[in-house]
């Protein structure tokens, strides 16, 4: 199958590209390198370097490039900044995603996997959080995201799409080749990793009186390999599913705290952490009931153990103490 994934310059395009590769699949990646990074690109690959809304650049690779599927990774994902400057999410995440349904449909491909988001569902009324649960987001990332997942529903049902959705919890750890690498990092782990490091002086931790068991935020925290897993299983599915969605975690959560002291653990180094006030947006606990993707695609994690992630995330910056170099 020849793929074309948006972001798959990124950290977790980057291990989907790898994995599909691995597969025997074929791949064109389009990203505008504004978070990823040509060097996380395998040379099989062919780079493109534009906006994923970008009409005319579309309609070329599609021109030249006889693409069966899309997976598209592209997006803007910082829940703060989202809140503050809403109008870059709607226009990055849904308008922009409107090209490219659009020029799909122009050239017949009716095959796509949507990376979404477990912001979609807003403040958790249940734990863990199941496919069914409300979509109510508290933030403009999870609302452009569910726009989004509403725009694929209805291509669907008036054009014949076949899409699968993945309603992400936390991508977290590295593959031997890829890694997480943020120009501008807001993840939690990374961050962490950085004062373990020595590469900066303290981590902040955003609020202490969530009603959770130390009073910090509970996240679920999934492997990037086991993420790039579900998309090739969706990929082999989607015409049987024509359209389904599901979410990608472990169904265990760990608080802000908790991750803190599991980086201490595996580097054998002490983190300095500064408590601050909560920030707009962050739910209170964001965990994933995985039933559903383990009973439809057969997914289950390979990797569901916080410390192993950490560790691989860390044994990735150890050999990589510049990123990607770029």
């Amino acid at each position: 199958m020849t793929l074309l994934v948006t972001g798959g310059a990124g950290y977790i395009g980057s291990v989907v590209v790898e994995r599909a590769l691995a597969r025997g699949h074929r791949v064109v990646v389009l990203d505008n390198l504004q978070e990823g990074h040509a060097a996380a690109v395998p040379p099989e690959c062919r780079l493109v370097r534009a906006d994923y809304g970008d009409r005319a650049t579309l309609a070329r690779i599609f021109t030249e490039v006889a693409v069966d599927a899309v997976v598209h990774l592209a997006a803007e994902t910082t829940v703060a900044t989202s809140v503050s400057d809403p109008a870059i999410y709607f226009h990055n995440n849904t308008v922009n995603g409107l090209a490219l349904l659009d020029t799909m449909r122009q050239f017949g491909v009716q095959r796509l996997v949507f990376s979404s988001t477990a912001a979609t569902y807003g403040e958790p009324l249940t734990s863990p959080i199941s496919e069914e649960h409300p979509q109510q987001p508290i933030n403009a990332y999870g609302e452009s995201k569910l726009m989004f997942e509403r725009c694929i529903r209805w291509y669907h049902r008036a054009y014949g799409l076949r899409a699968a959705s993945f309603r992400y919890f936390n991508a977290a750890g590295a593959t031997e080749r890829c890694g997480e690498a943020h120009r501008h990092e807001s993840h939690l782990i990374p961050l962490v990793l950085d004062v373990a490091a020595g590469d900066r002086a303290s981590v902040d931790i955003f609020g202490s009186d969530y009603p959770t068991r130390d009073g910090t935020c509970v996240r679920d925290y999934v492997h990037v390999a086991d993420i790039a897993e579900a998309h090739l299983l969706a990929l082999e599915a989607v015409d049987r599913l024509e359209l389904d969605w599901f979410n990608i975690g472990t169904g265990t959560g760990h608080t802000v705290a908790e991750v803190v002291a599991a980086v201490e653990r595996v580097t054998g180094r002490p983190v300095r952490a500064v408590r601050r006030e909560r920030r707009p947006g962050d739910p209170a606990t964001l965990v994933a009931s995985a039933e559903r993707i383990r009973r439809v695609l057969g997914w289950a994690p390979r990797h569901p153990d916080l410390e192993e992630i950490i560790a691989t995330a860390w044994r990735w910056r150890q050999r990589h103490p510049g990123g990607y170099g770029d």
